[in-house]
């Protein structure tokens, strides 16, 4: 275990850090977070569990889907990628990457034009969102990151 443990390190280092794909980690990793903790919170308010601070956001009647924050966040990002200094890549990668898994999350509310989270279309965007976020780990961390990482654990 501490063989592994050792070993990630080093790979990121030499597959994401060396390879100058920290900001497209940073993203994938943000997307991956907020997804987790986005259907934590939705789960836990459709089963009335009481969370501080917790709770669906509406302005009179009308609720207020987390895609409208999320692609308010996109646009932002996307505006800021081009008007600041790339030093601030990563930093802005971070919030780009909890607007997309905002906005991905509701994807088949976009796709349908109704609310249908709870309903068996909802179930298009979870399948979204595992599309997103399998073509960015393959891309951003790449394929050798994961043979080496299998090596290793095999080697366990």
């Amino acid at each position: 275990m501490s063989r592994l443990l050792d070993a990630i390190p080093e790979l990121y280092h030499r597959h994401i850090v060396d390879a100058g794909k920290e900001p497209q980690f940073f993203v994938l990793l943000a997307f991956l977070l907020t997804f987790i903790v986005v259907r934590f919170i939705t789960h836990s308010i459709r089963a009335g569990r009481h969370i501080p601070g917790v709770h669906n956001i509406s302005h009179g009647t009308m609720h207020i889907h987390h895609l409208v924050p999320g692609i308010i966040l996109l646009l932002l990002t996307g505006y800021l990628s081009l008007a600041l200094d790339p030093d601030y890549r990563s930093f802005i990668a971070i919030f780009f990457g909890i607007g997309a898994a905002l906005t991905l999350d509701e994807f088949a509310l976009w796709l349908n034009l109704e609310d249908v989270y709870w309903a068996k279309q909802g179930r298009d965007s979870i399948d979204a969102v595992i599309v997103f976020a399998t073509l960015g780990g393959i891309s951003v961390i790449g394929w050798p990151f994961f043979l080496e990482l299998g090596r290793v654990l095999l080697d366990l």
